[in-house]
């Protein structure tokens, strides 16, 4: 029985936006459905026990692991630089997850600290496990919502890599802490909670800053020519 939340709506990724002339998608409205986006949570890894925070850190990752993210040999990082994470997570359904991250194996224990601090907080995740190259090359939907943090690719600018393409920087909840420039907004249907005034839960706030300011890493909620509200990395880049 979950106590909280709604299932997701039937179309949840399925519906594939326009693009624009910069390929990603066209911005459009945000859903009534994810307005207050607090969605079920669909268990990828079998859950937690209890309510204690559980976690496991492999280093190097396993192989199937990496064969199914987009780890590739021209990646920033080699594979045994990074490590599989499972961490035990709140969900919006008011029910304990376990997620997965691939991380730079240098930071896995300090952010295992801060999933912990997550959870002792009860703040929600929707979903937390490691990207496929599929999902990488798929057609924009713009209603993703996947935790995560190792991502070959480049960043939003296309002409060095982003620190996710060395397990350097975690997104948590897109959907809920978009990214915004000028016109842009991903994910692109998010534009709901540009709006930082309206708190609802799963957005980052000063609490949860905190707990990544602790390693030194920045927030690019608090930058000044963007701002990527899911963002946290090690140079603040």
């Amino acid at each position: 029985m979950r106590p909280a939340g709604a299932p997701a709506p039937d179309w949840l990724g399925t519906r594939d936006l326009p693009l624009r002339p910069d390929e990603f998608g066209e911005i459009q409205p945000t859903p009534p459905e994810l307005v207050d986006r607090r969605l079920w949570t669909d268990d990828m890894l079998p859950p937690p026990p209890d309510d204690r925070f559980h976690i496991t850190i492999e280093h190097p990752p396993p192989a199937e692991v990496l064969a199914r993210s987009t780890y590739r040999d021209e990646c920033p990082v080699t594979a045994d630089e990074l490590a599989y994470l499972t961490v035990s997570f709140f969900g919006f359904d008011g029910l304990f997850h376990t997620g997965e991250l691939l991380v730079h194996a240098d930071w896995a224990d300090e952010l295992a600290g801060v999933f912990e601090g997550l959870h002792a907080q009860r703040f929600p995740i929707e979903e937390m496990r490691v990207v496929t190259q599929a999902e990488q090359d798929a057609h924009p939907t713009g209603d993703g919502n996947n935790t995560s943090a190792f991502v070959c690719r480049t960043a939003v600018d296309p002409t060095r890599w982003s620190r996710h393409a060395s397990g350097l920087a975690v997104d948590i909840n897109p959907f809920h802490n978009p990214y915004v420039k000028d016109d842009l907004v991903l994910p692109e249907l998010a534009s709901a909670y540009v709006d930082r005034s309206d708190v609802r839960p799963g957005m980052i706030g000063p609490d949860q800053v905190a707990l990544f300011a602790e390693l030194g890493w920045g927030w690019g909620g608090n930058w000044n020519t963007l701002l990527d509200h899911m963002h946290f990395s090690d140079n603040n880049r």
